[in-house]
């Protein structure tokens, strides 16, 4: 059985695009939500925060990634000099025939390192249940006949963990994490007429993230925010992020990011002549209020796949909810 807008999904991402190969999402505005990579970033606002982001990758490529998250996170009331951060989020994807969607449930324990609390080292972790989907109309078959092969759509359910540091101060952050703790362990077989067929669903792998940036004020009117981040899973390609973004005047974020992999480990099972580079992102950041923030970015492909799509769009919007304990007091700015 063969579904040819799958296979040829797999055969750009291994090829052409390593990133996707990892098959951990990654959404090119994760740099205003580190909750995406690091669940010890739950509570790092303060506040609460809604985030919701939308991406739209690789316009008019068959059976490309569409992919969604919403997420919220803060401080609750009970925690005493706001040492526990929680968070919640819920996130889908779907490829071509295949679909993921987990919802996974955050706790930080946040230690001050100050006594005004702006310094801190996090600890955190989350536990997710993830539903894998395949959709059998989607499919095209060699053998019609097939009695194996779904005619609707089958699922299975499988829960899963994270871990995660994450130190920062007003000026700078790094963190560190650990997502799909027991990828290599679970069983991510579907059932179809009572055979297993694993082979059906993509297997999400252990990740490592490693993150950190900080923030460099030219004059009272822009900042420059520099950050990196690296992301491992000890069989692909190592890849890195290097992003740049300008603050103007407290509203406005513009900026980018380029997206390749490094020879950072030797890995004898790696392909040979994978292309290095991926991508480059440009974003922008409008913050209507000290409440809101609304963004966009456009990434363009740099690899043999820029030939075959429009490049990838991605939306997202931030709301900020202040703590009734606080009362009226003025937002403090994080910009991390």
């Amino acid at each position: 059985m063969r579904n040819k807008i799958y296979l040829l999904m797999l055969l750009a991402a291994s090829a052409v695009l390593p990133a996707r190969a990892q098959q951990e999402v990654q959404f090119s505005q994760y740099v205003f939500n580190g909750l995406t990579v690091n669940p010890a970033y739950a509570g790092y606002r303060g506040d609460g925060y809604l985030n919701a982001t939308f991406r739209k990758q690789w316009v008019d490529f068959p059976g490309a990634p569409t992919t969604g998250v919403i997420s919220f996170d803060g401080l609750p009331g009970w925690a005493e000099n706001e040492k526990v951060g929680l968070g919640i989020q819920a996130l889908w994807d779907k490829s071509g025939p295949q679909e993921y969607m987990s919802v996974a449930g955050s706790y930080a324990y946040r230690i001050p390192l100050n006594e005004s609390g702006s310094r801190r080292l996090n600890l955190g972790f989350n536990v997710s249940v993830a539903q894998y989907s395949v959709t059998g109309n989607s499919l095209q078959l060699t053998d019609p006949n097939d009695p194996y092969a779904p005619t609707g759509k089958i699922s299975t359910f499988k829960p899963d963990a994270s871990f995660g540091v994450y130190y920062y101060t007003p000026s700078f952050y790094a963190g560190a994490s650990v997502l799909q703790l027991f990828s290599q362990t679970l069983d991510n077989t579907v059932y179809v007429a009572g055979h297993a067929r694993d082979y059906m669903v993509i297997k999400r792998t252990r990740h490592v993230y490693f993150t950190t940036g900080g923030m460099i004020n030219i004059d009272e009117h822009l900042r420059l925010k520099p950050s990196i981040m690296i992301k491992e899973d000890f069989n692909g390609p190592t890849n890195v992020d290097l992003n740049l973004f300008a603050l103007i005047s407290d509203q406005i974020w513009i900026g980018g990011s380029y997206r390749s992999s490094v020879p950072l480990l030797n890995k004898e099972k790696l392909q040979d002549g994978l292309r290095r580079a991926n991508a480059a992102s440009a974003m922008v950041e409008y913050f209507a209020s000290d409440r809101i923030r609304i963004g966009y970015s456009y990434d363009f492909a740099i690899s043999g796949i820029a030939n075959y799509q429009s490049g990838s769009h991605e939306i997202s919007i931030g709301l900020l909810f202040p703590r009734k304990q606080n009362g009226d007091r003025i937002i403090s700015p994080r910009y991390f």
